[in-house]
This record gives C-alpha cells, structure tokens and sequence, in this order.
C-alpha cells in the first residue's frame, strides 16, 4: 500500500510504527454552523481510507476531533444571544446526523477542544520550559525560528514567509520576537469563554487543540495524519513544530490531504452563492449520492460540484443498485450447488475485487476502484440469470457487497414512504389491471410519472422508483 506523502513529495510505502494497528488523525470541523460540502470531503475520504484499512486487516484507531473553541462560534453565540457551549453543542450532534448521512463511520474517539485545555496547558508550559515558547503580557507564542525544520510539510523557506509575513500576520504582531511566531494560548476578551492558565485567563491557540488531541489519544509519534490541503499551512505546520519539539519524537510519518471542492468551477462561498451545506445537498439527492460523487474522482484531485455531476452521480450509483435488487430478487427463486462453466467464471469474478484492491493500494485511488465495481456489475447483469445457480449468485452478491461496503456504499436502497395519496393511486392502479381497465391504469400510470414515480410491473408485483 503506498501513499502520497506531502512530507516527502513521493509515494511512500505504508509501514505502521507497529505491526498489524494504525494511528491516525483527521482534523475535524469547526462547529458552529451545519458543515458544508468541502466539509464533506474528507470525511468521506478517510473514513473509506480507515474502512480499506480496516478490511486489509489493521486495527485502526482513528480520531477526529470537534474544535468547538473558536471565534467563528463565538461570534454565532454573540448573535444569538447564548454562548458558546450553546452553539457547539448543538451543531456536534448537527454534524453527526450529517455523517450518519453519509454512511460514515463514528470515529474511535471525537474529542473536543474545550475537554482538552489541561493539557494545552502542559504542553505549552513544556515548550516554554524548553526556550520554544515565551509569554507576552499573557500571550503566548512559539518561536518559529528555535525548530530548523519549519517548513518541512509546506515545502515553504522562513526568510520567503519572513519577506511575505504581512500575509500572515495576527493581532499583537509588535509584540512577537518574530514575525513568524505563531499564539499558542490568548487572553480572553469581554464575553469570550475563558480559561485559568499560568499566563492569564484565556484560550488556547487552535493549533495546540490538535497536537494535543493527537497525543492524547494515539501517542506522540502517529501513523497517518489526514486533512483538506488548505490546512498544509500553516495549521499542520505549526503541528509538527510544536509537538516535535515538546516531545523530542517525529510527529507523523505519512501526511495525506484532499484537494479543494469547487462548485461550478469556482470557489464555493456564500459572496457568490454557490455555498452548499450537506444538508441541502442531502434532502435533495442523498448522503450516498454526495459519497458516491466524492469517491468516483482521485482525492488529490480538485473535484467540482454541479447540479449535472450530482444527476450523472445519482444514475451511476442507480445502476449499482439495481444490479444487487435483481441479485437479491434471482437469489429469493435460484437454487443448487455451482456448475462447471460457472465455475470456470470465477477467475473473472476474483479479478474485479484484484484491480479493486490495487487500485486502493496505490494512493486510495478511489476513481478507479469505482471502475472495477462497475465491471463487477456488468458482469453480474450478464452472467447472472434465471438459470444460474444460487451458490453463483451469492459468489457475486458477496463481492458486490463487499467491495461496495469497502467504499461505505449501500447496497440497498433507502426506504421511501410514500404519502397517503400516492399509494391509493398505486392502489386504483392495480385495482383497475384487475378489472381489465388498461385505460385507467395507464392514466394513473402516466399522473404518477408526472409526480416523478415510476411504476414497474413484474412477476412479484408492482415496484416503484423516483424518476
């Protein structure tokens, strides 16, 4: 298994710190508002990697944290007249409906930043007792220029970002040693939450929330740590700086990031209009519509969102669908052990799940792996019928679901409830087939395909679908 490492600018070979586990880390959302479909990204990227992971044999600690302490929270609760535990707490369970939406998986651990500060505080009172860190009026920062190897993740040279620091400057520059020196704990303002801490009342930085929630839960030195790009720098530069000088240990081994989510081609924000939460997008198509255009592009690969891409998404993942419900269907009549020319099928069967797996292999090339699935279909449209035996369509169902599940996509439709008026006119339907009146059954027909229902009439009875 390789991926592609930012760290060192090459396809590396995944080899844990110990043998048979993972360790790894996704930065989480901010939480106060519903989270957005560049959200969505790389939730959906790494729990598929952690699912893969996990099918390969590995046990796999995975944690995602909540930054529940931020000023985007606080301005939120400002505005509506609570505070900030208020807001947070709300849009954490907000978010998990969202990712229950989306098929993914709860991670091991989802700490949150406010449950943490103890040790934010402990680490930062180490990095000040080992001349990294130093107090200002009670701000803490830490001094960038003390680790020789700023920069390493970014691929970015100090005296570059020193000659465009006024890029990233904060509120109390002229009091840093550095320009570059980036907080690690601030003192509150009028109606902030605070903390006690040896230096003033106040918060932690946010890059302190991760290093901390990291170590905490998988140890100072972890396998895989995963997040959009836009977090490269500084926010994971600023990570590996202070945990490796805290704790003397290289911080991660393999660092994986998504590319960006573009929505008509342009960056998504709510200036232009085109800013999407995963709740609109989900009651309009589905958590698994939105996994399945996640996953049929690479994840280093910037991905754009269309209303067409989402319509082409929901009529591929359709086709996977109706495969595994005729499967299901052939299943519930078929019966007998397999035969000698379906066995002699078998190797075609075992290598869509072999170009599956190498496709994961090589950088969690989901686009790919999606391929092979789709070849898994034809296959089982073609070679799977009223006269194959059920030991052949469980072989084939089995890989379906397997593979299938692999990339956190069902194989069975979600179940719909119709209102009351639909299902009487599906009723009149069939009462008038019945009576012979093909007249009136294909003018109920027709007034339910214009309601966007889709009748479909088979040797089991009638099925619908939405158009």
């Amino acid at each position: 298994m390789k991926f592609y490492n930012t760290l060192t600018k090459s396809k590396d070979e995944f080899i844990p710190l110990e043998e048979g586990k993972v360790r790894m880390y996704v930065c989480g959302p901010t939480v106060y508002n519903l989270i957005h479909i560049g959200n969505a990204r790389p939730m959906i990227v790494f729990d598929t990697l952690r699912r893969y992971m996990e099918y390969k044999g590995y046990e796999v600690n995975y944690v995602s944290n909540f930054t529940d302490v931020d000023d985007k929270i606080i301005n939120a609760a400002i505005e509506e007249g609570v505070d900030a535990e208020t807001i947070s707490t709300r849009y954490i369970a907000e978010c998990k409906k969202d990712m229950e939406e989306m098929n993914i998986l709860p991670a091991t651990v989802h700490p949150q930043a406010t449950k943490e500060i103890d040790g934010m505080i402990r680490m930062i009172s180490t990095l000040i007792d080992k001349g990294y860190a130093y107090d200002v009026n009670g701000t803490v920062y830490f001094r960038t220029r003390r680790f020789d190897e700023y920069g390493k993740l970014s691929h970015k040279n100090l005296d570059d970002l020193r000659s465009g620091n006024r890029d990233i400057k904060v509120t109390g520059e002229e009091q840093k040693e550095d320009p570059l020196d980036f907080v690690l704990w601030k003192p509150k303002k009028e109606g902030e939450p605070f903390w006690e801490s040896p230096w003033s009342e106040g918060r932690p930085g946010w890059h302190i929330e991760c290093s901390v929630m990291a170590g905490k839960y998988l140890g100072d030195e972890i396998d895989i740590h995963g997040g959009g790009e836009d977090l490269i720098f500084p926010h994971h530069e600023n990570e590996i700086a202070q945990s490796e000088c805290c704790n003397g240990v290289p911080f991660a081994r393999y660092w994986l990031h998504n590319a960006f989510l573009r929505v008509n081609n342009e960056k998504m924000s709510k200036s232009l209009g085109n800013f999407f939460t995963v709740r609109d997008i989900c009651n309009e198509y589905s958590g698994q519509i939105l996994r399945f255009f996640t996953l049929s592009a690479h994840y280093r690969s910037p991905l754009n969102f269309s209303r067409e891409i989402m319509e082409s998404s929901a009529n591929s993942l359709e086709r996977i669908l109706t495969a595994a419900e005729r499967l299901k269907d052939l299943l519930a009549k078929l019966e007998g052990d397999m035969k000698e020319e379906e066995k002699a099928k078998l190797a075609e069967l075992t290598s869509f799940r072999t170009e599956f797996e190498n496709a994961m292999d090589d950088d969690i090339n989901t686009a790919d792996a999606v391929s092979a699935v789709f070849k898994l279909v034809k296959f089982a449209n073609v070679e799977v019928n009223g006269d194959s035996s059920k030991e052949f369509a469980e072989k084939v169902m089995k890989e379906l679901e397997e593979l299938c599940g692999i990339l956190g996509i069902k194989t069975e439709r979600k179940a719909e409830i119709l209102d009351s008026e639909i299902e009487e006119m599906i009723a009149q339907r069939q009462a008038a087939r019945k009576e012979r009146n093909f007249a009136l059954a294909d003018e109920i027909r027709d007034k339910l395909a214009g309601m966007g229902i889709i009748l479909e009439d088979t040797r089991e009875g009638v099925k619908w679908k939405r158009a």
